[in-house]
């Protein structure tokens, strides 16, 4: 029964909470703390800043400490996927509806337009990566990294994993 009330604890707040971990924040508060009684406010308030301290998603983050200390392992797990499946189950009717009509003019169309501002939004992250960068390290670091970066996959076919872990090493030892 512990399950499936962590399971509607936090099934509930992915539906409603609908695209983001602060909008289900108050929405996982109402079901833990007042519905459930599994904590105080003031355990939740400690519990939630200490998930915003660590990276990740706050949502998945609550959901697997809260299931653990109702459920143990198979709660937190029951938690996150809970918390995750709306969002999961919207996904899959999304993309089967998509690949059912993928040769549509209209969606072929949609996709012809999402591709720009996809590139445009890497190309700002990138930009703003690169200024970073430059503030951080210095013009010539900066660009000693990236011709390395680009010589490396593009001429010697190196994994981009294996060149951001080059890279990070380098930072380290060269930057520190």
């Amino acid at each position: 029964m512990i399950y499936w009330d962590i399971f509607l604890a936090f099934f509930i707040p992915g539906i409603v909470g609908y695209g983001g971990g602060p909008a289900s924040i108050p929405l996982v508060e109402n079901e833990v703390v007042g519905r459930y009684e599994w904590m105080t406010v003031n355990d939740f308030s400690e519990m939630l800043a200490m998930a915003n301290a660590l990276p990740g998603p706050i949502a998945t983050k609550m959901a697997g400490y809260i299931g653990y200390e109702q459920g143990g392992v198979l709660g937190s797990i029951v938690g996150i996927f809970a918390i995750a499946a709306p969002s999961l189950i919207l996904m899959i009717t999304l993309l089967t509806l998509l690949y059912r009509f993928k040769d549509s003019p209209r969606v072929k169309k949609m996709t012809a337009l999402i591709r720009p501002t996809i590139a445009v939004l890497l190309g700002v992250m990138a930009l703003g990566f690169f200024n970073t960068s430059y503030e951080g390290a210095g013009i010539w670091q900066t660009a000693f990294l990236i011709v390395a970066s680009f010589l490396l996959m593009e001429k010697f076919k190196i994994h981009p994993a294996f060149v951001i872990l080059g890279s990070l090493v380098y930072g380290a030892v060269f930057l520190a």
